[in-house]
């Protein structure tokens, strides 16, 4: 079956959810498809991670990757560049760049930091860590569960106009250290003063810092590409006060940081050359539609804008036609404090089996899991919207000897009245009252991972597609769909590997007819 066009040269890769979506997984899969379409042997000029930090992991090709995009693992692209809605802390691109560089992995060669991407340093990762005991030691509300890598207090300092641009480790080094010697200030009064953190908490932070940065890079560590000492923060602390050795800490940043200089530049020019020369250009998310700042539910967002129009804002480029890909999993995941309306109860036969694969790239948490819930992906679809969707890991709902009879869809919503409901509230209050509606579909034992073809599929994993596909229709456009064509589901994921994934998968017109409507509506 052959697959339609993409609609545009500019492509967003987005997650529909609330993250840990596969995204990676899909900037392969596109760079295959577009270059069986056009003959090219480099048909994507630029791979642009658009938003956010070290905070979203995506996995590729095998890879775990927080700063670099995921088209590392496509040696065709011939720049991977971070856009300007991003914060980067320079050393941590060196703690990815490195053990990938040692594995046989081009990355500096094809590196590319917009001038305006924002550094990110220490004073950021403490404030994290800070902001956190605020919330739940002053304020008493429950842990945000922030990654502690200093994404939201970079961005404070870009809305507080206190920014340090890497265009920066191009000029001089003591007006970086100056600039840092501020910022350091503003920090540590911050942590004293206003989060109202203890000398002895302070000083944890530290241990907590090193501890999680040795354990995410014992890998490079263990192959003698780092010491433990690279990622010993401690070293920054000065005293047994709130103060910093801010001359080590100018000096180790600048040093990472300038080390990249002939490779910080003008992402715009580059997006628009490849854009002119007629290659593609993936904008790859990090998180997803319901973690973005402003559509999300706070606290449980990340800081940065996480759909599609911020990549015209990230690259610098002018508003124009895009083709926006969406990501999903066949169930549903979260992390932190959400409210989780299809969450599986604990002791669940399948929820067991979901948690036992669901960790954070980023943090190693363990994910909340419950059942796919279209009402959150409908909302996306009519109020972000999409042109084609993947959705993954569909292979994780195989049901072992039958201790799960059956799978649920969450449809809908129904209120403390009895009314349906095919919207996501914007209110959280009224959004936390809520039930939801499941359609139950019949399970299957088939492992799925050696599938490729949609008809080779169980006819209950058949069916299971079709009717999420539905419910996403339906719940999107309860009056009846607008759209000529409708989105799209143009891959499905059977299994983590790269050559893992169904492509010739019906129509959605022939999806929608394709389902029975599950075996029966069940509201809990």
């Amino acid at each position: 079956m052959a697959l339609k066009p993409f609609r545009s040269n500019l492509i967003a890769d987005v997650g529909v959810s609330t993250g840990d979506e596969g995204k990676g997984r899909l900037i392969p899969e596109v760079i295959d498809e577009l270059r069986a379409a056009t003959g090219l042997e480099a048909p994507v000029g630029v791979v642009l991670k658009v938003n956010g930090g070290a905070n979203s992991g995506h996995t590729a090709g095998g890879l775990k990757l927080n700063l670099l995009p995921a088209g590392v693992v496509a040696e065709s692209v011939p720049c991977l560049a971070l856009g300007a809605g991003v914060v980067a802390d320079p050393r941590k691109i060196w703690w990815e760049t490195r053990p990938l560089e040692a594995r046989g992995h081009v990355i500096r060669d094809r590196l590319l930091v917009d001038e305006r991407t924002m550094v990110s340093d220490l004073c950021h990762r403490l404030l994290d860590l800070a902001w956190e005991h605020y919330r739940e030691h002053v304020l008493g509300e429950p842990a945000r569960g922030s990654t502690g890598r200093g994404i939201t207090p970079a961005y404070l300092d870009e809305v507080g106009q206190f920014p340090i641009f890497f265009a920066e480790f191009r000029g001089d080094a003591r007006s970086f250290r100056d600039r840092l010697a501020a910022r350091a200030d503003r920090a540590l009064r911050t942590i004293e003063h206003v989060c109202r953190v203890d000398a002895a908490t302070f000083a944890g932070f530290f241990d907590r810092l090193t501890e999680a940065e040795v354990r995410a890079n014992r890998p490079a560590i263990e192959a003698g590409i780092f010491t433990e000492a690279e990622f010993d923060f401690g070293r920054f602390r000065s005293g047994s006060g709130f103060a910093l050795e801010v001359e080590a800490m100018a000096e180790t940043w600048w040093t990472a940081g300038s080390a990249l200089a002939g490779r910080i530049g003008d992402v715009r020019e580059r997006v628009l050359g490849a854009l002119r020369a007629e290659r593609s250009v993936i904008g790859e998310f990090g998180q997803a539609y319901w973690l973005d700042k402003r559509h999300g539910f706070s606290p449980n967002v990340t800081a940065s804008h996480t759909y599609t129009p911020e990549l015209f804002q990230s690259a610098g480029i002018p508003v124009q036609p895009v083709h926006t890909f969406g990501v999903a999993k066949a169930y549903d995941t979260k992390v932190g404090t959400h409210t989780f309306l299809t969450q599986i109860p604990d002791g669940d036969p399948m929820g067991e089996r979901l948690k036992r694969l669901e960790f954070g790239t980023s943090t190693g948490r363990q994910r909340m899991v419950g059942w796919f819930d279209a009402v959150e992906k409908a909302d996306t679809l009519r109020y972000g919207g999409f042109d084609d969707l993947m959705i993954n890991k569909i292979d994780a709902l195989g049901a072992d000897g039958g201790a799960v009879p059956s799978l649920k869809i969450g449809y809908a919503y129904e209120d403390e009245a009895g009314r349906r409901i095919q919207r996501v509230p914007r209110d959280e209050a009224v959004r936390r009252r809520l039930r939801p509606v499941y359609r139950l579909y019949p399970s299957w034992r088939e492992d799925l991972g050696s599938v490729r073809r949609f008809a080779d599929l169980p006819e209950a994993a058949r069916a299971y597609t079709a009717g999420m596909m539905r419910a996403v229709i339906e719940a999107a456009w309860p009056e009846g769909a607008p759209l000529d064509p409708l989105p799209n589901l143009r891959y499905l994921g059977v299994g983590p590997d790269r050559e893992q994934v169904i492509r010739d998968l019906p129509p959605t017109d022939e999806l929608l007819r394709l389902d029975r409507g599950g075996v029966e509506e069940l509201t809990v």
